[in-house]
């Protein structure tokens, strides 16, 4: 059964707060828009006017190098909301966001979101802290991308994996990896070779074990070790 406006707004961190009225007020705003995988929602510096709630599926936001390499800044799931600044800076979208999955999506303007904030201080106060929680975020991307070599990076988004999705055998931790080499690569911030390379490293020390796209982890504390310590070969550091 699908949930409404109203039901979907509830569940995000960011309007959970409001009362009916406020929450009625942008349900009638809002307009609903469904991606196919892969659909462009909008690009990098286009004019935002408006965020977006993810109500099905799942979008990522990347950037694109001149090389036309992708590198993948977030990945939000429903329920959430995504492409908060803009509303609050008056700037353009800061990233390209694309479906990850088929997905659903709820478009309000900023006209509205400007109001509804203006009358109702509480979701100003929880647009700060979501704000707040992606700066620490885009923070620790660039500590990633800047000072950790890409075997530590591999390691770090396996481990993100396991905890998020992974079940407990007893064999270790056991999961169905979701991603590509390339949506790998894309996450880490590397090529789709050097992922293969460093993943193949990983699988002769028996830090993990590879079965078409089963993953296992033996061993998870001496995988996050590895994350912390590991220093590969220089022409893996790409």
């Amino acid at each position: 059964m699908l949930l409404n406006k109203k039901e979907i707004f509830k569940k995000t961190e960011l309007l959970k707060s409001l009362d009916d009225d406020a929450l009625d007020f942008l349900s009638a705003h809002a307009l609903e828009k469904k991606l196919g995988r892969n659909e462009v929602l909008f690009l990098a510096g286009d004019k935002a006017d408006g965020l977006y709630v993810i109500a099905e599926g799942s979008v990522r936001a990347f950037r694109t190098g001149m090389d036309g390499r992708e590198q993948v800044i977030h990945v939000e799931h429903a329920v959430t909301t995504i492409a908060e600044p803009p509303v609050f800076d008056d700037g353009n979208y800061p990233s390209t966001v694309a479906a990850e999955t088929n997905a659903r999506v709820l478009f309000l303007p900023k006209a509205a979101v400007i109001d509804a904030c203006l009358a109702h201080p509480v979701l100003a106060l929880a647009g700060a802290r979501l704000l707040a929680k992606r700066l620490r975020r885009c923070a620790e991307l660039v500590e990633s991308l800047s000072l950790r070599e890409v075997g530590q990076r591999l390691a770090q988004q396996l481990l993100k994996e396991a905890r998020s999705i992974g079940k407990t055998t007893a064999d270790g931790i056991q999961f169905t990896q979701p991603l590509t080499h390339n949506q790998l690569a894309a996450r880490i911030g590397t090529v789709r070779e050097v992922v293969t390379r460093v993943m193949y490293r990983l699988q002769q020390q028996e830090l993990v074990k590879i079965d078409g796209k089963t993953v296992k982890i033996p061993d998870l504390e001496a995988l996050a070790s590895y994350a912390e310590t590991e220093i590969p070969p220089s022409n893996d550091n790409k």
